[in-house]
């Protein structure tokens, strides 16, 4: 099934919008329960002014909801990117830690955000559950976890470590672009011969 998917696509990203480790950490907190693509949209105006802790605590949680009412719970994630800011000035020098205990030390920041950072910053092979990976993994027959941390577990598991780095990302373009919640494109997809759905 990897070999299929690295094949047609052989570096997967990020579709998040980001210029260095904390703006990455900012989106990702931003993304939770919203698209990559709304999150790039609010966020191109204002990583142009904010690109470090200092600048976004500065910036204020007020002038921050202008940038980012178009996102949901965007009350709630600017008192969160305010808080963890601060906290990565208090507590990290102004830098995005790379543990996975120290980034879930940060307001906002669950085990997938950690996980994401993890990997597209620091290069670990980490598997972020989001709901793409979750209800695809169910799909397909690779986990049946009932929360994204036993998913994560399983995919953990099974992942051929060749594989691991991407694995998630592939995963995610794949439930994102064609095994979609509603009318997953079975006639377009490259490993449906291999998917419990259609066994």
């Amino acid at each position: 099934m990897f070999n299929r998917l690295r094949s047609q696509n052989p570096n997967p990203t990020s579709e998040l919008n980001y210029v260095n480790a904390y703006t990455l950490l900012v989106a990702v907190v931003l993304s939770a329960q919203a698209t990559d693509k709304s999150v790039n949209i609010a966020t191109e105006p204002l990583f142009k002014v904010v690109t470090t802790p200092e600048q976004m605590v500065a910036l204020g949680e007020e002038k921050l909801i202008t940038y980012i009412k178009s996102i949901g719970l965007y009350k709630t994630k600017a008192k969160h990117v305010i808080e963890l800011s601060e906290k990565l000035i208090s507590d990290f020098n102004s830098q995005v830690p790379s543990s996975r205990e120290e980034l879930m030390s940060l307001p906002g920041v669950g085990q997938k955000t950690a996980n994401v950072v993890q990997n597209v910053i620091f290069k670990m092979p980490t598997m972020p559950v989001d709901t793409h990976i979750f209800r695809v993994s169910h799909r397909i027959g690779l986990s049946e976890g009932d929360t994204p941390n036993k998913v994560e577990e399983d995919l953990l598991k099974i992942t051929p470590e060749e594989f691991a780095f991407n694995a998630h990302h592939w995963l995610l373009l794949h439930g994102r672009y064609v095994c979609t919640a509603k009318n997953p494109k079975c006639e377009n997809c490259l490993i449906s011969d291999l998917c419990a759905h259609n066994l």
